[in-house]
């Protein structure tokens, strides 16, 4: 402490407790505890200067009084304010005053322009903002319509003010054509002659079309100016009844109730795409939801109260089955359970916007978990689980999806959507579009391109996953082109013919690996893809077609035997697992199909596919064909002098079958 002195000494007292170090305590201890500090000398020029000695330095050349800036009339500086709470009877003291640079606190614009400075019952010259009653009027003046979205000052931009601004004109309007609705039209205003008929039509489309067109207006606005002129828009029309007693033309739009409805529906759509693919706070979709749930609505839209309960983004649920926390789609926060269930609209678009946003792996887990108001088609939603995965670049996932123990997806395909997922594992490449329905990955138009971070399927896993779909999909299994496009697949290049003894011993091999295939799982030995890889895929897929035409005719067969031409030694082998009684039957079948063959598709065009029957084994696969032809173009010719017995030239130009052969044609009826 430091205590100055007349005489220029200087007494410093120490306080020794404040030392903590105890070997500073001794050495403070041992030093004296009072110095005296002599005085020095110190300079007159260093010393600060009276104020009077620096005035006299100083000339005033220019004064000007400070400029006031625009500001409200309780903050003006000219005229004294006296607040109060709500006085609105008439001015208080002189708050009636002001100068040109004061505003009024309520409408915002010059006090000199304010029609309500001094009006009696609403006196805008004793507004301030230290007032409840004040500020509320000031929101409500300055919000409009915008007041009831519970929004501030703060929320307010130039989108949401032209919003109000629109929303004024359309109730005076609306307000205009509903009365016009009310008074009804006579017969002959409405344009139909009818004579000695009382009452007037009141028919309510020309209200529902100029709804329709402010509607149509409101979404060409920003987004939330768009969602506030919907709500808007609803709050108004929704109020609207029919006339006691009224004609009603046949129509829905005539009906109040009715087009009410279809009008609510159309405002549902718009804001349910907005809080999901918008880019909305959570707390500017809660303003929406708690306006929508003020509305009065009448007894035949009570059923759209709860449309717009829409889950933010944010929501904890929601997220953490996004990211793979939650994998049932139920939460429990302190004992209230919370359970994933959204109206299928909304799935919808929650499908869309995690496409666009190419979050595919997100989008699985919501589809596997998610609970909606109609099962039937979130189903079909589900069964582009596959789609998505195979997006995501995991084939192998996308297999197994297609592929679940219950209620597969594979089961439901079609055969364009089948050859769509065949090529997008053979070449890795996919539709670019969004999808929300299976059917729409078929569409032509669209360009395909490749699929990040993903790789063809081998072969091998090709062939796997077409028997699999024809195993539990009848409406591939019938289908030629299905059959075809696997056919070319395992018959693209000419392949050597393998011994005699592995084209013997395949047969059984082939029929034990399509006949005990169980469920959609098919497992094929390491030992049967060891020699001829290749050629023992061929087989297996030549197996299964035997199979196929011993279950039943399969029309076009000239597009599926055209596949053979490299490889006539795997139709050869065809020809061996298939009876003689089906063989005939068979080979009628072409005969028929190429005599109903039409001028547009030429009988030589289809057979210009047919190998030459430059080799005898060639001769012996397509004589049966080639005889039919040369009947077909030489009338004179017959087939068979017996009247079509195909039995007999079968056996004449066909080996005997084996037993082996007559086992499979039995056994084939199990798969």
């Amino acid at each position: 402490m430091c205590t100055a002195v007349d005489n220029g000494e200087i007494i410093i007292l120490s306080d020794d407790e404040d030392d903590d170090d105890k070997e500073d305590c001794d050495k403070s201890c041992n030093e004296p505890s009072v110095l005296i500090v002599e005085a020095e000398d110190v300079k007159k020029n260093d010393c600060d200067l009276p104020p009077s000695a620096l005035d006299e330095d100083l000339v005033v050349t220019f004064s000007r009084r400070a400029e006031v800036l625009p500001h409200a009339r309780y903050d003006c500086p000219v005229h004294p304010f006296l607040a109060t709470e709500s006085e609105v009877g008439a001015p208080v003291a002189e708050n009636k005053l002001f100068c040109d640079q004061c505003f009024c606190y309520i409408c915002d614009k010059l006090a000199s322009t304010c029609e309500m400075w001094y009006h009696k019952g609403l006196c805008h010259s004793n507004s301030h903002k230290r007032s409840n009653f004040w500020s509320q009027l000031r929101n409500t003046a300055l919000l409009g319509r915008l007041k009831g979205f519970d929004l501030t000052l703060s929320d307010i931009d130039a989108h949401l003010r032209h919003a109000e601004a629109m929303l004024q004109s359309f109730r005076q309007e609306l307000s205009a054509w509903f009365l016009t609705f009310q008074k009804g039209k006579s017969f002959e205003e409405y344009g139909l002659k009818v004579h000695n008929q009382q009452g007037r039509i009141h028919d309510y489309t020309e209200v529902y079309e100029f709804v329709s067109s402010f509607l149509n207006k409101a979404d060409e606005q920003d987004g939330r100016a768009a969602a506030v002129l919907n709500l808007g828009a609803a709050e108004d029309f929704i109020r609207h009844f029919q006339v006691t007693g009224a004609l009603i033309p046949q129509s829905p739009t005539a009906n109040p109730a009715e087009a009410k409805g279809m009008l609510l529906k159309r405002v549902i759509s718009s804001l349910q795409r907005q809080m999901v693919m918008a880019d909305f706070t959570p707390e500017f979709i809660n303003k929406l939801q708690e306006f929508y749930k003020r509305l009065s609505f009448p007894h035949e839209l009570k059923s759209l109260k709860n449309r717009l309960c829409v889950r933010p983004w944010d929501d904890v649920l929601l997220v953490s089955v996004l990211k793979g926390q939650n994998v049932s789609g139920v939460r429990t926060d302190k004992g209230k359970k919370d359970v994933l269930i959204e109206q299928f609209s909304i799935v919808l678009l929650r499908t869309e916007a995690l496409q666009q946003q190419r979050r595919y792996k997100e989008l699985c887990r919501y589809l596997r978990v998610v609970q909606t108001d109609d099962p039937k088609l979130l189903q079909q939603v589900q069964d582009l689980v596959p789609f998505f995965t195979s997006m995501e670049g995991d084939f192998t996932s996308a297999l197994h999806r297609f592929f679940p123990s219950v209620n597969a997806p594979a089961s439901r395909l079609t055969p364009p959507l089948f050859m769509t997922y065949f090529y997008i594992f053979k070449f890795a490449t996919a539709p670019k579009l969004v999808v929300s329905q299976h059917d729409q990955i078929c569409f032509p138009a669209v360009a395909w391109e490749p699929i990040k971070d993903a790789k063809p399927l081998k072969l091998v896993e090709l062939v796997k996953f077409a028997l699999r779909v024809q195993k539990c999909c009848s409406a591939v299994y019938n289908d030629t082109q299905c059959w075809t496009i696997l056919l070319k697949e395992v018959n693209s290049a000419a392949l050597p013919a393998p011994s005699p003894q592995f084209l013997h011993e395949t047969k059984d091999s082939v029929n034990s690996i399509l006949l005990n295939m169980n469920g959609t799982n098919i497992h094929i030995p390491r030992f049967f893809l060891v020699v001829y890889p290749d050629q023992a895929l061929l087989l297996l897929v030549t197996g299964a077609l035997s199979l196929r035409i011993l279950n039943g005719a399969l029309s076009p067969a000239l597009t599926l035997l055209s596949t053979f031409q490299e490889n006539v030694w795997a139709l050869e082998w065809l020809w061996e697992t298939l009876s003689v009684d089906r063989l005939s039957a068979f080979v009628h079948e072409v005969t028929q199909e190429i005599e109903n063959t039409t001028v547009s598709q030429p009988i030589g065009e289809l057979l210009k596919t047919c190998p030459r029957a430059s080799s005898s084994s060639r001769a012996t696969c397509w004589r049966p064909l080639l005889y039919v032809q040369q009947s077909i173009l030489d009338p004179r010719m017959t087939l068979m002098s017996d009247g079509g017995n195909y039995v007999h030239l079968l056996r004449a130009i066909i080996p005997t079958l084996s037993s082996s052969t007559e086992s499979w044609d039995q056994q084939s009826r199990g798969y």
